[in-house]
């Protein structure tokens, strides 16, 4: 049995490592931290919040991977009448609506060197490319979608507005597919260490085989001593709020004059708050300079607008800034192609969300690691091209 070292246990560390033993190869997992997740965990006690809302699209290869193997768990059921308190935050007010236009930039198909904006204006009208471009926020973290490449946009904008939709949540937070996964893994026989953190490749035992880091791009930097290792991503003020339930609140608060999203997590699973009472979760990019503080405050102006009298009401409040935590961002003129590659020489490979390979969001993080997992695996048995067990990344248009 060949053995592969995988350093990282959060979602895409935990992939390379069930795929590299489902393939047959002795696997030992490196996790710095106390627990597993990286930015899938779910906090302990009466509110289980994730980092920033979470979703799962079904639309990704991840999905029938997931539940192939019995890992995703039990879905999260949005009551029908939800769709009614839907809200979108436009032209100063709160409407039930968005600008029906903006649906139109869904079709056709959108130049990779052009920004989404410049592009969407030409096709809908400013106002309806701005929409659109503050609703794609959900997916992006950043604070003016209209300047990433037009075709990056696109493809995030169709899938966040399919019908029926494709982002699913797992009931009792992300945290339950990451102990699926740990436990999958170890029963597979993975050797998985935790509050083990590695320094530097030589500190690995002797024989450790290949190497997949599937860390933050940034740990990846200081831990290869590759300044090359950097990519751009999204700064986004994070409130997690616990208030009382009342009657009439909004399910979702969409900011489309800025991007920014106010969601209640509990009209679609109960238990992530204690009886009586709410879990509502947002995220508000804040552009390089402004501080935390100022993300918070349009926050809460969303809130006043979807949620009256929320501050009077609140039980629970955790406020956080995310940064280079989101996902990777492609400028006109870049692809996924363009970002740091799985291959790194000497038998390393990169695996997570910011890596060369197609995806919306976590998707990334999974075609990074099972391209990383299928290299390695190739690397011990001579194999270069596929690895038996392992499927091959769907070289998808970004």
């Amino acid at each position: 049995m060949h053995h592969i070292t995988v350093i990282g246990g959060g979602f895409a560390g935990l992939t390379a490592a069930i795929s590299s033993a489902e393939a047959g190869a002795r696997v030992t997992l490196y996790e710095a931290h106390q627990s597993l997740g990286g930015r899938a965990r779910t906090a302990d006690g009466p509110y289980r919040t994730n980092e920033g809302p979470h979703a799962l699209y079904n639309g990704g290869p991840h999905w029938p991977w997931l539940k192939k193997r019995g890992l995703i768990g039990k879905l999260a059921t949005l009551p029908p009448q939800a769709g009614a308190r839907f809200r979108f935050h436009h032209g100063g007010r709160l409407r039930r609506v968005p600008p029906l236009g903006m649906f139109r930039l869904r079709y056709g198909v959108a130049p990779v060197d052009r920004d989404f904006a410049g592009w969407a204006a030409e096709r809908v009208g400013e106002a309806a490319a701005r929409a659109a471009a503050n609703y794609t926020g959900v997916a992006l973290f950043h604070h003016d979608p209209g300047q990433l490449s037009a075709a990056f946009v696109q493809e995030r904008f169709r899938r966040a507005t399919a019908m029926p939709p494709e982002a699913h949540y797992v009931r009792g937070g992300w945290g339950g597919i990451i102990d699926r996964m740990a436990a999958h893994a170890r029963s597979l026989g993975v050797t998985i260490e935790t509050a083990a953190r590695v320094g530097s490749l030589g500190a690995l035992p002797a024989g450790h085989g290949p190497v997949i880091v599937a860390t933050s791009l940034a740990a990846a930097r200081t831990l290869l001593d590759d300044p090359s290792l950097t990519w751009e991503s999204g700064r986004t003020a994070l409130l997690d709020l616990g208030v009382t339930t009342r009657r009439g609140d909004a399910f979702v608060v969409s900011d489309l004059d800025a991007p920014g999203w106010i969601e209640r997590f509990t009209t679609q699973d109960r238990g992530l708050a204690p009886a009586g009472e709410q879990l509502i979760q947002g995220h508000v990019p804040v552009a390089p300079g402004e501080s935390r503080a100022v993300g918070i405050a349009r926050a809460e102006r969303l809130l006043d607008l979807g949620f009256p009298g929320w501050r009077e009401r609140t039980t629970f409040r955790r406020e956080a800034l995310s940064t280079g935590r989101t996902g990777a961002l492609d400028r006109p003129g870049t692809t996924w192609r363009d970002r740091p590659a799985v291959v790194r020489g000497d038998g390393v490979y990169l695996a997570g969300d910011q890596v060369a390979a197609p995806g919306l969001l976590c998707e990334v993080s999974f075609n990074s690691a099972m391209e990383a997992a299928a290299l390695a695996l190739g690397a011990r048995t001579g194999n270069r091209t596929r690895t038996a067990g392992v499927p091959r990344v769907t070289r998808a248009a970004s």
